[in-house]
């Protein structure tokens, strides 16, 4: 069963793939322009020391999301 969750929700480690975004304007088309689309495979690699930001595995790049940014991501693991 697959459950939904917002991508800064996501253990580091595991992966999922995005169902959809919660975010409008140019937060939203930097999010697509990064490959974040609904089906696209996401994998959480690494957070700072702090926690905040995280780096994720987003079609073959390594891409850091602050949190802010993360919880506007929906994705199924």
């Amino acid at each position: 069963m697959n459950r939904t969750l917002t991508l800064n929700q996501l253990p580091i480690g595991s992966q999922a793939r995005v169902s959809g975004l919660l975010s409008q304007g140019r937060m939203r088309r930097r999010l697509l322009d990064l490959g974040l689309v609904d089906g696209t495979l996401v994998k959480s690699i690494y957070a700072s020391p702090s926690g905040d930001p995280v780096a994720y595995e987003i079609r073959g790049a390594l891409i850091a999301l602050r949190g802010e940014d993360s919880a506007q991501i929906l994705v199924e693991a």
